[in-house]
């Protein structure tokens, strides 16, 4: 490890179903462990904890109120609570760059009380605990508002429209009304770069009416339609998601459609674009066809990876003019993660892969280890940068809950698993500024490390039973079981019921082309009664015919209306509701967030089965504690 991390030891803060804790290590061979003067919370309804990025703050949700700590330097001393926020809703949370502030967001919601409803983005000063600012935000997936590297500037994007707030010293307005405002339209996003004081800033405006989507560069505060940097158009684009190098200095845009339209891929498609704030712009190119799976940026702000196209996924390094200058090859990946320092990059497959990861050596394009970490749903670097740590969490996964932490050379340092009945919910690294660590030495020798207590999955390639049976020189036939339905044949039942009907069709469609051969006919000739053959069959079976006439045959239309009742809005009248009752907008909301987790509960069987899943399925996925906390804020408030 690094001489400096010698003076600082980090904390892992830990959410879990029972309480909220920090853990620390004494040093790589020493296991982490909650220490007596570190923080710990009993509580069953925290929802989401947070590290200041300069780790001077720790802040947490309890379900009654978010406290915010002060982390202490000494590794013996108490963290004191800075301040108590009255948001016992808070669902997210996010410290400002410097830590002056902390933004806490929850639902919007309607009550009797406030018809137009609460203000439930709302930021706080840490220093006081005092509200400087509050507004309804209801977008969920772009809450968080954006800051410029001194705090001197609050942007955010309201029904389309950016608006910036002045905080630097001598600003009269602060954050009691906006300074300056972008127009544009509804689906706008905006974000601030880092680095530069004053920043630069990008403000994408969604196509509309055969338009192309647009993404416009500017240099704060000139704001003007004629002022712009550098300006990317792109028509294949129903979102954006826009990445800053640790600079400001580039920007990368992953544009991506719900459809394509092409009809290469049901599930929409993905780009790759570049803009620079010198004015250049470009697409990436992407050699292989599919999905985007993952874009990086390396924190020394120079390089990029980007993981693409169908399985196995290639993944590539590119410098600031799209060049590749490293292909990392094919493999079974969907993730990429840089250490602190940009020398070390993990390649891995999570979610519906298998959990391969690879390590290398960026600056000697070197691969260091490979290893297996199954079931991972978190990935995070140490600040060191030579170790991380993954881990099992709920309710991506419910058993098997626990973290590990590896050395970079694939050595397990550390394992804890959660207790049965327990739920590990979410890990974090504490946060440090940078040069707190010096960049490690990376080498090739093998760490010292520890066995895991948990049984390795078998290497050994999965053979159906009928194959094994050939094998041994066995029929197949013998001696694999054999469905039966009571009252029907044997050669029935093996085809169920649907196949019994295939071949009832069949057979009605042979006979009738005989008959009509027999009277001369064609296949246009007037239809002849045919007798089917098959129904004796079926008239065996008195009890399995009576429940089949009491079990009308829903038509494609009505399946299709029964699958979507959910989601179909009442109308004025009751229409359609037992005894013309309305449904309520919390039971709609109840009813479509319920529908939500059953698409998700059936793409996770799906996965579990050993099918790929598109980019977009596995985002689903993952919002799946998301849409678990609103069904249950949904039916508390009931």
């Amino acid at each position: 490890m690094a001489a400096a991390a010698d003076l600082v030891v980090p904390t892992l803060a830990i959410r879990s179903s029972v309480a909220v804790e920090l853990w620390s290590s004494a040093g790589s061979k020493q296991p982490f462990e909650h220490k007596p003067h570190l923080p710990r919370e009993e509580t069953k309804s925290s929802r989401s904890i947070c590290f200041s990025s300069d780790g001077r703050y720790f802040a947490y949700s309890n379900g009654q109120e978010v406290k915010v700590l002060q982390a202490s330097r000494d590794s013996a001393a108490s963290w004191p609570v800075v301040c108590l926020l009255p948001r016992p809703k808070a669902f997210y949370l996010q410290f400002s760059p410097r830590g002056s502030y902390l933004c806490t967001w929850e639902h919007y919601a309607i009550t009797k009380d406030r018809p137009e409803g609460s203000p439930n983005l709302l930021v706080y000063e840490v220093a006081t605990g005092v509200e400087v600012f509050a507004i309804v935000q209801k977008n969920q997936a772009d809450w968080q508002p954006s800051w410029s590297a001194d705090e001197s500037i609050f942007a955010l994007v309201v029904g389309g429209e950016a608006l910036f707030y002045d905080l630097g010293e001598g600003a009269e307005k602060g954050f009691a009304t906006t300074s300056r405002k972008i127009g544009g339209s509804r689906g706008g996003m905006l974000s601030l770069g880092p680095g530069n004081c004053p920043p630069f800033l990008a403000f994408y405006t969604p196509g509309a009416k055969g338009a192309p989507s647009m993404c416009k560069l500017y240099k704060y505060p000139a704001l003007g339609q004629n002022q712009t940097v550098a300006c990317k158009s792109f028509f294949q684009a129903d979102r954006v998601e826009m990445l800053w190098n640790k600079r400001g200095s580039g920007l990368l845009l992953l544009t991506s459609t719900e459809v394509d339209k092409s009809g290469a891929s049901y599930y929409g498609n993905q780009a790759v674009h570049f803009m620079a704030t010198k004015g250049d712009t470009c697409s990436v190119p992407l050699s292989k066809e599919g999905p985007v799976h993952c874009v990086k940026w390396s924190p020394k702000a120079t390089e990029f990876v980007v993981v693409y196209g169908f399985m196995p996924s290639k993944a590539a390094l590119y410098n600031l003019k799209c060049d590749v200058v490293f292909d990392f090859g094919e493999g079974p990946r969907n993730c990429a993660y840089f250490n602190p320092f940009g020398s070390l990059i993990a390649l891995a497959g999570f979610g519906n892969l298998p959990g391969a990861v690879e390590v290398w050596d960026v600056s000697k394009r070197e691969k260091l280890t490979n290893l297996k970490c199954a079931d991972t749903t978190v990935f995070e670097w140490h600040p060191n940068g030579e170790w991380f740590v993954t881990a099992t969490t709920a309710p991506r996964l419910r058993i098997s809950n626990g973290f590990k932490v590896y050395h970079y050379s694939g050595a397990l340092l550390h394992e804890t698993m959660w207790p049965q009945g327990q739920e590990l919910l979410g890990i974090e690294w504490q946060q440090f500024a940078d040069k707190t660590f010096s960049e490690p030495k990376i080498t090739k020798a093998k760490h010292e490390g520890i066995k895991s207590s948990q049984p390795e999955a078998s290497k050994k390639a999965y053979t159906p039973p009928h194959l094994r049976l050939l094998k041994e020189g066995k029929n197949p036939e013998k001696y694999l079981p054999q469905p039966s339905i009571p009252g029907l044949a044997p050669t029935a039942a093996a085809g169920g019921v649907n196949g019994n009907k295939r071949n009832n069709k069949n057979k009605q469609r042979s006979a009738r082309k005989d008959v009509n051969v027999i009277n001369g006919g064609d296949a246009d000739s007037a239809p002849t009664e045919v007798v089917d053959q098959a129904a004796p069959v079926a008239r065996q079976s008195p009890v399995f015919m009576a429940a089949d006439e009491r079990r009308p045959q829903n038509t494609p239309r009505q399946k299709y209306q029964q699958d979507n009742a959910a989601d179909q809005p009442p109308n004025s009248h009751g229409q359609g509701q037992p005894n013309g009752q309305h449904i309520s907008d919390k039971e709609r909301k109840i009813r479509s967030v319920a529908k939500k987790l059953s698409d998700i509960k059936k793409l996770k069987v799906r996965r579990s089965q050993g099918e790929n899943l598109e980019l977009n399925q596995l985002n689903k996925i993952k919002m799946e504690a998301q849409y678990l906390d609103e069904l249950k804020a949904l039916k508390q408030s009931a």
